[in-house]
């Protein structure tokens, strides 16, 4: 994957501030793709747009919020209007069960509706609204940040496990529709990895479990270790190339080997 290459590809990274989707817009942007990058938090997203154009690198910074069904249309239009239409769309914004860990019998309503709004129904507005401009131009990237809770539950995660499930059949159905176009849709099944959001859950489950955060990290894998955000950057970045043009509709997991299927 040292030679992928997506130059002067439009791009847009949600959830980019941070972690997988911090890592996924630097190495976009490494490849040659004109990044924009998204979040709820400007400062964040000004030091990874300042990251890229240090390394030479095209960005655009667009602050927004993603739980305003508004918003979707907001970032895209900025973008296109600054670049033209979106060529690679990265869906990796997401609220994990950290956020509110709960039993099932427990579990608040509005904790539920806030995950399926950011976790599902963004991804789906956003998906809706670069495809026309793809299958315009007859070519398309759509990668999804699931996650292996796409196969198995989350203990006391209800919602995330639900989103994901919900990810991955949104994932599919686009695969199916948009093929036909040279658009391809996929999604990334990270395992463990070691981001703000995951120190959160291994603090709950440590708790949970009456062990400690290092013993937990240490079973994250079978590599002994939770995963780093670059190992599921490399796989982005690929699924985005021409090289990977006949890969479509597929939920590839990144999970040191903890689901094997």
């Amino acid at each position: 994957m040292a030679d992928v290459t997506v130059k002067n590809r439009v791009a847009l990274v949600t959830g980019a501030g941070r972690g997988i989707g911090r890592a996924i817009a630097l190495r976009l942007a490494a490849a040659g793709a004109r990044v924009a990058v998204t979040a709820r938090t400007p400062d964040q997203l000004a030091e990874v747009a300042c990251e890229i154009g240090n390394s030479g690198g095209q960005s655009l910074a667009v602050a927004d919020d993603l739980t305003d069904r508004a918003a979707p249309r907001r970032i895209v239009d900025e973008v296109a209007g600054t670049w033209g239409p979106i060529e690679i769309l990265v869906n990796n914004a997401g609220i994990g069960s950290s956020s509110d860990p709960r039993p099932l019998v427990e579990f608040r309503d509005e904790f539920w509706d806030l995950t399926m709004a950011v976790n599902v129904t963004a991804p789906y507005l956003l998906t809706k609204l670069v495809l026309p401009a793809m299958m315009a131009a007859r070519w398309g990237r759509i990668i999804n940040i699931a996650s292996i809770n796409a196969h198995i539950p989350s203990m006391h995660g209800a919602a995330y496990t639900a989103s994901k499930h919900a990810v991955a059949g949104l994932t599919k159905a686009t695969a199916r529709e948009a093929i036909e176009y040279g658009i391809t849709a996929n999604a990334i099944c990270p395992g463990v990895t070691a981001t703000e959001m995951n120190d959160k859950r291994l603090e709950y489950d440590a708790q949970r479990l009456s062990t400690t955060f290092e013993q937990l990290e240490t079973q994250a894998s079978l590599l002994g270790r939770r995963l780093v955000p670059d190992e599921i950057a490399a796989l982005a970045a690929f699924l985005a190339s021409d090289d990977a043009r006949a890969i479509n509709g597929q939920l590839i997991n990144v999970c040191g080997g903890m689901v094997m299927a």
